[in-house]
C-alpha cells in the first residue's frame, strides 16, 4: 500500500526524536527497503558542500540498514528540517551552520503530560468532575441523560418525550444549559444531544443547551479551543460563537482556536463547507482553509492542518510554527508557566513532532536541538534563555 509522503515525514521526525513505536519503526523501515535502491536526487538550489552532507547522510542510512537498529539513522542535534524530495521519496537533513552547543537545559523536577479530565456544571448548578466520577448514569435533566461511557467520554441521551415545550426554548434556554470546561493540562470529548461530537482542548469551556436536540438552532459557546463533528440536519444550523466569531455549518468537521492569548480566533474546516461571520463581514471556507478573525475583519488561507489538528491527534507538529505560539500550546497542556528570557528573539521557530504523551523535558529537548533556545524547569514554571 502506498504511504504518503507527509506520513513517512512525521515518522522520520518521530524516530529523529526518540519517540518512534516499534509498529512505526517497522513502517518506516518497510519504506526505507522498498526505496533504498532509488538514486540520490537533490535540488539544483542545493549547494554542493550541502550536497557532500546529504550524500554522508544516505551512505550511512545504506550501512545501518543492515543491522538492527538502535537508532535508524544518525541522530542531526542541529537539524532544521526534514524536505521529502517527491520524485524518489528521499529524505534530506538540511542544516544552518553553527557552532557546537553546550546543553544548559536543566530539569530539576519534570513535568508530566496532561490527561483526560474536565468539569460538568449541570443547569442547577451542580458540579461534577469528570475525572472522578464513575461510569454510567450522572444526571438526568428535561428528558436528557447525561452518562459518563467506559471510555470516559461524555455522552447526552434523549429518552422518551422532552418535557420542553419547543416554543419555550427561546425564553427558558437559559435554564436548561450545562458547561463542560477543562482545565490547563485537560481534554474531554462529549457527545451532544444532537449526536453532534466535541473534543475540547485545554484551559477550554463549551456552553450548550441539553435540549438542542429539538430547538430550531443548535448553539454552542466556546472558549479556548475545540474540534467539532456536528451531526448533519439540513433544517438546524449549528452555530458556534467564540470570541467575536459565529461559525455556521449544517453538518461537517471543523476545529476553533478562540483562546484570548491568540492574536486571532481562528477557525480551520476539515470537511464539508462552513460560513464564518465577524460583524457584517462573511466568509465561506473550503475544506483545508482557515479563516481568522481580528475585529471585524477576516482574512482565508490555506491552513497547515496537521499543525492544527495536532491536539487531537495526541501530538505536538512544531515544524515551522512561531516559538511563542508552540510554547503557548506546550503551557496548556503541562499547566506550566513560560518566562522569557531578554535575550529571546520575538520572530524564531520551533521544529519537531514529538507525542503530547511525554514529559514535559522531552519536548524541551526536541525544540532545544535547534540550538535557538535553551530551558530551565523549576517546578511548574519553564526559563528561556538563547
Amino acid at each position: 500500500m502506498a504511504i504518503k509522503n507527509e506520513h513517512i515525514v512525521k515518522l522520520a521526525a518521530k524516530w529523529e526524536a526518540g519517540t518512534i513505536s516499534e509498529a512505526e519503526q517497522l513502517e518506516l523501515d518497510n519504506w526505507y527497503r522498498e526505496h533504498q535502491d532509488e538514486p540520490l536526487m537533490v535540488p539544483e538550489s542545493v549547494a554542493a558542500s550541502e550536497y557532500d552532507h546529504q550524500v554522508k547522510i544516505w551512505n550511512a542510512i545504506q550501512d545501518q540498514i543492515q543491522v538492527k537498529r538502535v537508532r535508524l539513522w544518525p541522530r542531526i542535534a542541529a537539524a532544521a528540517s526534514i524536505v521529502l524530495a517527491i520524485g524518489a521519496g528521499i529524505f534530506f537533513y538540511t542544516n544552518q551552520p553553527k557552532k557546537d552547543v553546550v546543553q544548559t537545559a536543566t530539569y530539576a523536577k519534570d513535568v508530566a503530560p496532561g490527561t483526560a479530565g474536565a468539569t460538568l456544571t449541570l443547569a442547577n448548578g451542580k458540579k461534577i468532575r469528570l475525572t472522578d466520577a464513575g461510569n454510567g448514569e450522572l444526571a438526568k435533566e428535561s428528558g436528557v441523560v447525561v452518562t459518563k461511557s467506559a471510555d470516559g467520554q461524555l455522552v447526552y441521551t434523549v429518552q422518551g418525550d422532552v418535557a420542553v415545550d419547543p416554543a419555550t426554548i427561546g425564553e427558558n434556554v437559559h435554564k436548561i444549559r450545562n458547561v463542560l470546561s477543562t482545565e490547563r493540562g485537560e481534554t474531554y470529548m462529549v457527545v451532544l444531544p444532537d449526536q453532534s461530537k466535541v473534543w475540547l482542548n485545554a484551559a477550554s469551556s463549551l456552553i450548550y443547551n441539553t435540549n438542542m436536540n429539538i430547538s430550531k438552532e443548535r448553539v454552542v459557546s466556546l472558549e479556548g479551543e475545540a474540534y467539532f463533528e456536528v451531526a448533519k440536519d439540513k433544517a438546524r444550523p449549528f452555530v458556534v460563537i467564540s470570541r467575536g466569531q459565529e461559525v455556521e455549518v449544517l453538518g461537517t468537521h471543523f476545529n476553533v482556536n478562540g483562546y484570548e492569548d491568540e492574536t486571532a480566533t481562528a477557525t480551520t474546516l476539515l470537511e464539508g463547507s462552513v460560513k464564518v461571520s465577524t460583524g457584517d463581514i462573511k466568509q465561506i471556507l473550503k475544506p483545508g482553509q482557515q479563516a481568522k478573525s481580528v475585529g471585524n475583519t477576516i482574512s482565508v488561507s490555506q491552513a497547515d492542518v496537521e499543525t492544527v489538528m495536532d491536539w487531537k491527534n495526541g501530538d505536538f507538529f512544531l515544524n515551522r510554527v512561531d516559538f511563542r505560539t508552540a510554547m503557548r500550546k506546550i503551557a496548556r497542556w503541562y499547566n506550566v508557566e513560560v518566562i522569557y528570557d531578554k535575550s529571546v528573539p520575538d520572530d524564531i521557530e520551533s521544529s519537531g513532532y514529538i507525542s503530547r504523551t511525554n514529559n514535559l523535558s522531552a519536548v524541551l529537548k526536541l525544540i532545544e536541538k535547534s540550538g535557538q533556545v535553551h530551558f530551565k524547569i523549576e517546578e511548574r514554571r519553564i526559563y528561556v534563555f538563547k
